[in-house]
């Protein structure tokens, strides 16, 4: 494995041992409840889907309408 393959996956590594220490946190110092912290979690990811969907959506009415101003009137 390449010296820069190395590096990215020790990256992946870390973020994913960071990322388990926040829950670990969550869960054991502040008494959050583990279903609270999954309802969290679920909604955040909701909450992306629809920030990504809706730019895909302004993204294709953008390209749509440059379409149209370029099109040649008959």
């Amino acid at each position: 494995m390449s010296r820069s393959g190395k590096r990215y996956l020790r990256t992946i590594l870390l973020g994913i041992v960071a990322m388990a220490a926040l829950v670990w946190m969550a869960v054991d110092q502040f008494d959050m409840a583990p279903r609270v912290l999954g309802e969290m979690f679920l909604t955040t990811v909701l909450v992306a889907a629809v920030v990504i969907i809706c730019a895909g959506l302004a993204a294709l009415l953008w390209v749509g309408l440059r379409k149209l101003a370029r099109r040649e009137p008959r």
